[in-house]
């Protein structure tokens, strides 16, 4: 019995120029990375390096980031829609008859943005980034970077799932909790868990503990503990989550010991974290 349901009917645009919708998804992303510069810089004084290296940093975790969540839901979750409009693939634009893009150059299509992204995308391109960066400019372990940066991707990770919330995507089961949200600009009529907020704020408690022993302890400078905890938390919490969230691929909700395609690409990245957090520092 809903005590409290929320019609959550808020619009995903910001605003529209020129047929190019600039919607509230996208504005977070900004918000993250200018947060991530400035709080990176922050770090990098501490350690003693140069902050002019923080900018290549997120050139290099922008496009990776960009690249892995694209590839990432084209290839683990929407590969039956893509083959056969491989276009869509590389520009941020959905077919529709009758519609023009790009000022006209593209017929037949609309500008929508990047609408499908899978962040278990990103966890594979992103440290993949960060080690060429990492050989390039830092000459440090791999580690060292993946401790700094995986506090940012968590700050980011609060962001996006807040701009899901807006989009009305990626949102849970119907639930008779006390509290639920009905996603009416979705054509949704029942309260449902609002998942994209239970990602959200966890996100943001895991960025605030991890911005805490980066600060406050020792941690900081055992290689592998930062990035460890990161990674069973953050995918540990995307593990429980899937259990109330709508599944984002119709008839894959339980396809392995009733576990969904996100359950099951999070066990590796769980495993990892808890090796690196668990084992042991090497010693001089």
């Amino acid at each position: 019995m809903n005590f409290l349901a929320v019609d959550w009917f808020w619009d995903p645009e910001m605003f529209n120029l020129w047929g190019i919708s600039v919607r509230w998804y996208s504005f977070m992303f900004i918000v993250a990375f200018l947060s991530g510069i400035n709080l990176t810089k922050k770090m990098y004084r501490a350690d003693g390096i140069p902050t002019e290296k923080v900018d290549p940093l997120f050139t290099y975790v922008f496009f990776s980031m960009l690249i892995g969540m694209r590839l990432g839901d084209v290839f683990f979750y929407s590969w039956d829609y893509y083959q056969n409009h491989l276009l869509e693939i590389f520009l941020p634009i959905k077919e529709s008859a009758g519609s023009s893009t790009f000022f006209g150059l593209l017929q037949g299509y609309k500008f929508t943005g990047f609408t499908g992204l899978a962040s278990h995308g990103a966890a594979i391109t992103i440290p993949i980034a960060l080690y060429f960066y990492n050989k390039k400019y830092l000459q440090k372990s791999w580690l060292f970077i993946l401790d700094r940066l995986c506090i940012m991707v968590a700050m980011a990770g609060f962001f996006i799932r807040m701009g899901n919330f807006f989009n009305s995507e990626i949102y849970g089961k119907p639930t008779d909790a006390s509290f639920g949200i009905i996603f009416s600009r979705a054509g949704e009529v029942v309260p449902r868990h609002p998942t994209q907020l239970y990602e959200a704020f966890s996100y943001l408690m895991i960025f605030l503990v991890l911005w805490f022993i980066f600060w406050d302890t020792y941690k900081r400078h055992r290689e592998g503990y930062l990035f460890g905890l990161f990674m069973m938390s953050v995918w540990g919490l995307r593990f429980l989550i899937e259990y109330v969230k709508e599944p984002q691929v119709e008839g894959r909700e339980d396809i392995i010991l009733g576990l969904n395609t996100g359950q099951l690409l999070s066990i590796p990245l769980i495993l990892i974290g808890v090796y690196l957090f668990f084992r042991k520092p090497k010693t001089a």
